[in-house]
């Protein structure tokens, strides 16, 4: 299968995004790699660091579109970006699916007007995969939408167990909405009516709404959620992480018989570090576009990239989009 990466998304671009591809290449024998980007530069750096990329693909692409740029300007001033380039490359066939750890704001506006969604598909959304106590669970929408319609939540959830089910491996994957209570009553009235929508879907295993401080005890493995509650509960996860890695480190530096107990505590502090890095996953997948595409995060390293090129080559093996269409538009029949 082929897979095409934005050589210059994300904060170690380009050097780690080439480094992941070499990882990826050696890792897994079944799939081609294309490096969208301007030509030129990939050499340049390759040679500086005595790296080969003769094994990889290289669609040429003179621009770039940073992350602090309109997301809009991908379909006209930066349409000949590096992202811009791949997402063209794709939706020509040139490729099966796209790896970018570029503008997510762009990303998800490229993947609308460059790719297309999957048909019946109101607004695509980013789903990442976070660890729980003894598995992962998804959340979408992560921040695509800050405002969704009741039929959203739907979609989200329909699109969500797909890939729990052919991706994490997850039979007969719990779908819940996230709100403030766990009663149908709980909520805004698109939740009150987004809880009868999902409620009535027999496609899905849907549990009823689930509130936040559930989310990492393994009682769901499907957040459905606005793009707004999504991000926030991202962000705080990402931030609780960190504060509680620091607090750890601080402890154990803070005396010669705690730095000793750090010894002995090592393989377990790994483990905890491991639970929360996000590079576990590689990214979050943008489900409801009619082509795989990953969005890795802004500060992925070569291991990241490597596990976010894996998570689109299983996608395209499992033919999640073609299963995702299939479901939707059972749902839409009725």
């Amino acid at each position: 299968m082929k897979i095409i990466i934005d050589a210059f998304g994300g904060d170690n671009a380009p050097i780690d995004v080439i480094k992941g591809c070499l990882l990826a290449l050696e890792a897994y024998s079944d799939i081609e790699l294309f490096l969208s980007g301007n030509e030129k530069i990939l050499k340049e750096v390759a040679a500086e660091n005595n790296i080969d990329i003769s094994k990889i693909k290289i669609i040429d692409a003179k621009d770039i579109i940073s992350v602090d740029e309109d997301p809009k300007e991908i379909r006209r001033s930066k349409n000949s970006s590096s992202m811009a380039v791949g997402m063209k490359a794709l939706r020509s066939g040139v490729g099966d699916a796209f790896v970018s750890a570029g503008s997510t704001g762009a990303l998800v506006v490229g993947s609308s007007v460059l790719v297309g969604r999957i048909h019946g598909i109101k607004r695509a959304a980013l789903a990442p995969v976070l660890r729980t106590k003894n598995g992962c669970f998804m959340i979408l929408d992560a921040g695509a939408n800050l405002d969704c319609k009741p039929e959203m939540f739907v979609q989200f959830g329909i699109m969500g167990s797909v890939y729990a089910k052919r991706v994490l491996e997850i039979n007969n994957p719990r779908i819940g909405l996230a709100n403030v209570g766990t009663e149908s009553s709980k909520g805004t009235e698109s939740h009150r009516y987004g809880y009868k929508l999902l409620s009535n879907c027999k496609s899905i295993n849907f549990i009823g709404n689930i509130e936040a401080r559930d989310i990492f005890f393994g009682k769901c493995d499907v957040i459905v959620c606005d793009g707004l509650s999504g991000n926030m509960m991202l962000k705080t996860a990402e931030g609780t992480a960190k504060f509680l890695i620091s607090t750890l480190k601080e402890i154990f530096t803070s005396s010669v018989f705690t730095k000793f107990s750090a010894l002995i505590l090592k393989d377990q502090i790994k483990k905890v570090k491991k639970t929360v890095d996000y590079r576990e996953y590689g990214g979050a997948m943008l489900l409801g576009v009619s082509k795989p595409i990953i969005k890795a995060h802004g500060s992925s390293d070569a291991n990241a990239f490597k596990n976010a090129i894996n998570q689109a080559r299983i996608c395209v093996k499992q033919n999640i989009i073609g299963e995702m269409s299939k479901n939707i538009a059972e749902w839409m029949g009725g």
